[in-house]
């Protein structure tokens, strides 16, 4: 589980440092967003934090970089769901709920899906 963690650490440092660009510190919270599940209702991102690790994935039907990391996620929610909770936060330029439920079941994505549809989460 530590490894797990460091790993999952090191792939986000440069997100890291974007975040610093952003004015956050390294360690520090993000602030928390509403988003909503694919069925409409709102939820907090915040609610994810503190309980058990959580990987968070903002994505697009239509972005390759997304494509190319979903085998990826798809193993390692295999391998590590059973300690990490993994959620995808679909950003919602050019698409709909709809668009992205169709996508998740097509592919099978073993993700929580969530909709950004204002992009309170993006920013």
């Amino acid at each position: 589980m530590r490894r797990l963690v460091v790993l999952l650490a090191l792939s986000l440092f440069p997100l890291s440092l974007r975040a610093q660009e952003l004015g956050l510190s390294v360690g520090s919270r993000a602030p928390s967003a509403v988003v909503q599940s694919l069925d409409g209702k709102p939820v907090e991102l915040a609610s994810y934090v503190g309980k058990t690790p959580v990987l968070i994935e903002f994505w697009a039907t239509w972005c390759p970089n997304c494509k190319e990391l979903e085998p990826a996620m798809v193993a390692a929610q295999k391998k590590y769901g059973a300690h990490v909770k993994f959620v995808g936060v679909a950003v919602s330029v050019n698409q709909s709920p709809e668009l992205v439920r169709r996508y998740a079941t097509k592919h099978a994505l073993p993700l929580e899906i969530l909709f950004d549809r204002t992009g309170a989460a993006t920013d």
